[in-house]
């Protein structure tokens, strides 16, 4: 069975994490790596939005990092990558749009830097800002959250499972 091919979402890491207030808390200047946890972070709000309808890309930029040789990992379902030495995040998002335009595939890039947007812009690429993304993840958040309350009030016993013949042979065999 051929592997269906989604739509490709790039999201600017650091942009996305710098944008809003959702992973301030996450960074601690103290640490070795202070953005580790705000990256875990990001990366899990984009699996759980991404989830059957996008295959998702994280680009961060490398040459920020305390260690730039940072390999380009997956993080569950998505693909992460740092950029090079003496390259930025932007480029990478670039070359992947472009890569994506020549494939005719649907884009969709989540940054809020303006040099970037207006340069992959246009059709099947298209941007959204990053505190768009962010919010899309608060709405992703709820709808999880509103799910579980709904499942945990509904209790479903053996008996609900049985069909109504099963339920009166063993009412049956009880009575003897």
């Amino acid at each position: 069975m051929p592997k269906v091919r989604h739509e490709l979402l790039v999201v600017d890491g650091y942009n996305v994490i710098r944008a809003t207030d959702r992973y301030a808390h996450l960074i601690d200047e103290g640490d070795a790596d202070p953005f580790m946890r705000a990256r875990e972070a990001l990366l899990s709000d984009v699996a759980a939005f991404a989830q059957g309808s996008y295959d998702p890309v994280v680009v961060f930029d490398g040459a920020g990092n305390l260690s730039p040789d940072r390999p380009n990992l997956n993080s569950g379902s998505v693909r992460v990558i740092f950029s090079r030495t003496g390259q930025d995040a932007d480029e990478v998002i670039e070359q992947l749009a472009v890569e994506a335009r020549h494939q005719g595939r649907d884009t969709t890039v989540a940054t809020s830097d303006n040099t970037v947007r207006a340069t992959i812009g246009g059709v099947p690429v298209k941007s959204i800002s990053s505190s768009l993304i962010a919010h899309e993840f608060t709405l992703v958040d709820h709808d999880v959250a509103t799910a579980a309350a709904d499942r945990s009030h509904h209790h479903i016993t053996l008996a609900d499972r049985l069909s109504p013949e099963m339920r009166a042979k063993l009412d049956g065999l009880r009575r003897g």
